[in-house]
């Protein structure tokens, strides 16, 4: 018997921990789901996940905020991997919230040097590459054929053979602009897209110029560190933020950095125990074979920095504050003697 079952992040979760965990990280349900609750994922929220689980932490903040708020995805490489993303089966509405952003332009836009052209000059390039590639196949398989067609001509035993070769292997390059229609048409189609990933992208770096979100989610195969230490910048303070990693090392060394930077509070490093149980009549007992470990989270909530030790006048003003609140226990001291003469003449 074959059930239809309508997917969710509890199903598909369980989905990739048992057949492909090394697609998600190694990432266990029940971590998931304390990812989820730890991170205050609500609709109405702006989010910045920064994940290489294949879309599924990102497929799980979406279905949690049901369509209400914004999601900056910060992507590496040439665009985001959502292939558990799509498994959900979202509607449009909920893509219209959903942005991304390449993580190799955070730091421009942290130094404040990110500037449109610094998009646009990114497809251009893998467009006129792309275009010179279609020439230099044509060719190649012109000089192909031209090469061929020479040594037929005295070989000509077996010929139904090479000729059925010839067809199956230059099948795809002749479909190709069948399908397309025409060269210009898809050209035409490619720039259209590239101009829409442009708009996007300008979009999602207005809203992380506010730096103004509500949370931050980390869980990629990167090291924790420099990431959330440059996109903790962009959180707003009394927001939290949480960090997956399969190994403790890493977030012991984040935990570290965190707490000489500042600006963090209520940090934890945590890890979640799960133990299945067989529940049957007179026979409930744990299952003797349970998973060793699900990762670790390192979690806390961000504060306003203090600024006191940057400007130096500030610390003048303090150090002048601080001379003044010392000499107001000498002239208290001063009237003790007077009060225990006065006492002692009641007396």
């Amino acid at each position: 018997m074959i059930t239809v079952v309508k997917p969710s992040t509890r199903i598909l979760s369980v989905m990739y921990y048992a057949r492909e965990p090394g697609k998600i990280n190694h990432m266990r349900y029940d971590t998931l789901a304390q990812m989820l609750t730890l991170g205050n994922i609500r609709a109405g929220n702006k989010m910045i996940v920064m994940e290489t689980c294949a879309g599924l932490v990102l497929g799980a903040m979406m279905e949690r905020m049901g369509g209400f708020g914004s999601i900056i995805q910060l992507y590496p490489g040439g665009g985001p991997v959502r292939a558990a993303t799509a498994c959900f089966g979202f509607p449009k509405s909920f893509l219209s919230g959903l942005y991304e952003f390449p993580l190799n332009q955070v730091d421009s836009l942290l130094n404040g040097t990110f500037s449109a052209e610094m998009l646009s000059s990114e497809p251009k390039d893998s467009a006129s590459v792309e275009e010179s590639n279609g020439t230099l196949e044509e060719k190649q398989t012109s000089e192909q054929e031209n090469e061929d067609s020479m040594p037929e001509a005295p070989e000509s035993n077996h010929p139904e053979e090479q000729e059925t070769m010839e067809i199956v292997s230059q099948d795809p390059d002749y479909k190709e602009p069948k399908e397309r229609g025409s060269k210009k048409d898809y050209i035409q189609e490619k720039q259209r897209r590239q101009e829409e990933q442009k708009k996007r992208h300008l979009e999602a770096a207005a809203l992380l110029s506010e730096r103004n979100a509500d949370g931050l989610i980390v869980a990629s195969r990167f090291h924790p560190t420099p990431l959330l230490l440059s996109l903790l910048d962009f959180v707003a303070p009394s927001r939290p933020f949480v960090v997956y990693c399969q190994y403790k090392e890493p977030l012991l060394e984040c935990y570290t950095k965190l707490r000489e930077r500042g600006g963090v509070i209520n940090l934890r490093l945590s890890e979640t125990w799960l133990r299945n149980y067989q529940v049957l009549p007179d026979r409930s007992h744990p299952k003797l074979l349970m998973s060793g470990g699900g990762g670790y989270l390192l979690s806390g909530f961000t504060v306003a920095m203090d600024n006191l030790k940057a400007d130096p006048s500030l610390k003048s003003s303090t150090s002048t504050l601080e001379s003044h609140k010392t000499e107001e226990p000498a002239a208290k001291k001063r009237k003790c003697p007077e009060s225990d003469s006065t006492f002692q003449k009641l007396l």
